[in-house]
């Protein structure tokens, strides 16, 4: 379920609504856009601004809402791809946070999202919501372990980090290290691994990486929330890859 004119223009453009329902009001304010979905084969149905509010999720609905396919990929459609940047969400269950990584992580150029299998369903609808239409801008893998996941992308030839606020690496560290030509790292193909909202990542899960990196807090803040850090290293990566890079580890 995907609404509001933004989210649903992008659903559009992704060929991903079947149905459209909208309101006499919205259809007079949007109407190119439910003259598009009619266009791209999708079916339109008028509802009263009652039978609307009754459908909608959210508090003060805008008069648009679609129904749209699962937007859901194999591990192997994202790794044979031979991505450079991914995003992994471990057990990540908050979907407002979920849905701001797969925003944030279309923003930085990424090539894919996985949530692994206990993390939130990428289609409940607070997750569809704050996504803001790039759930249909990427691909998105749901369902495999984390295992799985780390084992497909590191066989792609991608380095993988787990992000920790006890990392072992220095997330100014790896960005110094671009700046300064060294090889790997950061400017490689690379994906992050983040972790449950309220305990990060387990010692297991984050065995599983290549290394864990910390975002450095400069002030008195206790943390960074998880989709702040999130952006931060993704948009980090995104910048090394135009450059090249490395990893000095904590001593």
């Amino acid at each position: 379920m995907v609404e509001g004119p933004q989210a649903v223009r992008e659903a559009l453009a992704a060929g991903a609504v079947l149905d459209l329902y909208v309101t006499p009001d919205a259809t007079s304010r949007h109407g190119a856009l439910v003259e598009d979905a009619a266009a791209r084969g999708a079916v339109t149905r008028p509802v009263t601004s009652e039978v609307l509010a009754a459908m909608a999720d959210t508090v003060t609905p805008q008069g648009l809402i679609a129904v749209c396919r699962l937007v859901g990929v194999p591990l192997t459609v994202v790794t044979d791809a031979r991505p450079r940047l991914v995003a992994v969400l471990a057990q990540v269950r908050d979907p407002g946070n979920a849905g701001t990584v797969v925003r944030a992580a279309d923003a930085a150029g990424a090539d894919a999202v996985i949530l692994t299998g206990a993390s939130v369903d990428v289609h409940n609808p607070k997750c569809v919501r704050s996504t803001a239409g790039s759930l249909f801008h990427l691909p998105v893998v749901t369902g495999a372990t984390l295992a799985e996941a780390v084992g497909g992308l590191r066989a792609a030839g991608l380095t993988v980090y787990a992000a920790d606020g006890a990392g072992e690496c220095d997330l100014d560290d790896l960005l110094d290290d671009v700046t300064r030509g060294e090889p790997g790292g950061l400017a490689g193909p690379t994906a992050w691994v983040f972790g449950n909202e309220a305990w990060g990542l387990p010692d297991a899960d984050r065995a599983l990486a290549d290394a864990s990196v910390r975002v450095p807090v400069h002030g008195s803040a206790e943390s960074l929330n998880l989709a702040t850090a999130a952006t931060v290293c993704l948009y980090a990566s995104a910048r090394a890859q135009r450059r090249g890079g490395g990893c000095r580890r904590q001593q």
